[in-house]
């Protein structure tokens, strides 16, 4: 499947609430690395993930996709993606982010998606305080530092 395609077919399920379709999307050992909630490896877990995380704590989400690229085995696509929060300090609040997915594509299906994004604006229009996001802005700059692509930089 192409990978705009793809990554449609990905997105629109989660908005959908089809979790099943959403796992159909990747490789049977496939990764799904979410930037709140973090990796879920195979289609169980990327279920998991789904059903579990993504519609206990939002709602009526938005995922918007612009001007996806792929070389057939590595895919980017920016994207905008918004939800209602179900978070008790936050229920009904609409909040959005905006970011980057990184796709690594295997036989037509997805072996890795990973996320760079900008999630400040939704953590604070959730309400996080100040030291709950210097807290989870801490854990960003260590997994950054502890990644071999960082080397020579710091």
């Amino acid at each position: 499947m192409e990978f705009s395609n793809l990554l449609t077919k990905m997105t629109q399920a989660i908005c959908q609430e089809r979790p099943i379709d959403v796992a159909a999307c990747f490789c049977e050992d496939g990764e799904y690395h979410d930037v709140f909630y973090g990796q879920f490896v195979g289609r169980k877990s990327i279920i998991n993930l789904i059903e579990n995380y993504f519609y206990r704590d939002a709602r009526e989400f938005r995922w918007d996709l612009h001007d996806p690229v792929s070389t057939g085995s590595i895919g980017y696509c920016r994207y905008i993606f918004s939800f209602e929060s179900k978070l008790e300090a936050a229920a009904g609040r609409r909040v959005a982010f905006e970011g980057i997915a990184n796709v690594k594509i295997k036989n037509g299906l997805i072996y890795q998606y990973s996320e760079v994004a900008d999630t400040f604006p939704a953590l604070q229009r959730l309400g996080f305080t100040s030291d709950r996001i210097g807290k989870m802005a801490s854990k960003a700059a260590s997994r950054l530092e502890s990644r071999h692509e960082l080397s020579g930089h710091l």
